[in-house]
């Protein structure tokens, strides 16, 4: 039963959280058993451009460490923030949400290339948390029972906490500037006088993952239905005066 409990809500995940997820778990379970090292996996530059090591521009965001306190923690905001977007904001906008996750990667790989970060996992899960905290901003807020406050300061305390711990915060700060560059360009410069849309999702992405299904088996909620729309039923009470 709890196997399919498990497989029922890793099934009922949306699309790119489950892939997302998916790989980082995966592959910190390489690292573990010995399969690959991090040594195989971090960023560098040198190691990229000159002996063609692609792969390092995407394994570096999938790696969090060893398992540990710090890795459950990165998976659980990471999974929690990742579907809150994908499921709200991005909701039937797939090639859209993935689009960002281009956009964040690559501004974080350009700026990796000026510094010394190996790993860059973790800011891009406080990227997505500064997006949906920006786009959820009156939601009230509450980290381990300690602090009230509302979304948008969330990335914040995270680098507070992060900071306790004695982590270093140029990863969350890379994090929060790369979600308030994506959030100014895709929510607050478009609405600007003279401003417009700058981040324009490439055509071939919603080719991929904007390809409408019909669900057979939906069924519309009364409320939803046709018939059961004031403008329905504002005719026919004037068709069928009383």
């Amino acid at each position: 039963m709890a196997y399919q409990g498990f497989a029922q809500e890793y099934l009922g995940m949306p699309a790119v959280t489950r892939a997302y997820t998916t790989a980082c778990v995966l592959t910190t379970a390489a690292v573990q058993l010995e399969f690959i090292t991090p040594f195989q996996l971090y960023f560098n530059p040198d190691l990229i451009f000159r002996k063609f090591q692609i792969w390092r521009l995407i394994t570096n965001f999938l790696f969090f460490g060893p398992l540990g306190f710090s890795f459950f923690f990165n998976m659980i905001f990471l999974y929690r923030y990742c579907r809150m977007l994908e499921e709200g904001s991005f909701r039937g906008r797939t090639a859209d949400f993935v689009f960002m996750f281009l956009f964040g990667g690559f501004l974080m790989t350009l700026f990796g290339l000026f510094a010394s970060l190996f790993f860059l996992g973790q800011a891009f899960t406080i990227m997505l948390v500064y997006v949906w905290s920006r786009r959820n901003p009156y939601i009230r807020m509450n980290f381990f029972g300690l602090l009230n406050f509302q979304a948008p300061f969330l990335p914040w305390v995270l680098m507070g906490f992060s900071l306790l711990l004695g982590n270093s915060i140029i990863i969350d700060l890379l994090g929060i500037a790369v979600g308030h560059i994506y959030y100014f360009l895709e929510d607050v410069f478009p609405n600007q006088p003279g401003g417009k849309k700058l981040l324009l999702t490439p055509g071939f992405l919603k080719m991929v993952f904007d390809t409408p299904e019909e669900d057979p088996n939906y069924n519309p909620l009364p409320e939803d239905r046709l018939e059961n729309q004031p403008r329905d039923q504002d005719q026919n009470q004037q068709q069928h005066p009383q």
